[in-house]
């Protein structure tokens, strides 16, 4: 596998850097975070970012009043742990766009079809190849 998505990377990122005091240093998580694999992040930060866009969606299209505050409250808070998560991956984020790209295409169909019903239609699934192809090149492409 690729150096971009092991514990390695996480030390020798240029971009990415722990600071000496902070948050995650003063609870004790910069050590749980370094043995966390990255893709992890990019799954959650991508199932967030769709859920809370199609949170967002719904709300917007099929609800007044108070359920919609509520619910795009809520369609919110999924987008902050989508920034949040993202930002997490202790990789430098210009390495990964890539493989990021391509599991956020892969986790906005699932997505849709449990929220909307959507199946995806035959030029969404040859794009949708890819992209998850393309994804895959940009990421593991050694030059």
């Amino acid at each position: 596998m690729s150096s971009i998505l092991v514990g390695t990377t996480f030390k020798k990122s240029k971009a990415f850097r722990w600071k000496s005091g902070g948050f995650f240093v003063a609870f004790g998580m910069r050590q749980s975070l370094q043995n966390i694999h990255p893709i992890f992040f990019l799954i959650a930060a991508t199932t967030f970012e769709v859920t809370g866009d199609a949170m967002i969606r719904k709300t917007v299209y099929e609800h007044t009043g108070m359920a919609r505050i509520a619910l795009g409250l809520l369609g919110a808070i999924l987008l902050f742990g989508y920034g949040f998560f993202l930002n997490l991956a202790p990789v430098e984020f210009g390495k990964v766009v890539g493989l990021y790209i391509a599991t956020l295409f892969v986790m906005w169909q699932i997505i849709s079809y449990f929220t909307f019903k959507s199946i995806p239609t035959l030029p969404m699934i040859v794009g949708g190849t890819l992209i998850v192809i393309g994804g895959l090149v940009i990421t593991f492409w050694k030059n």
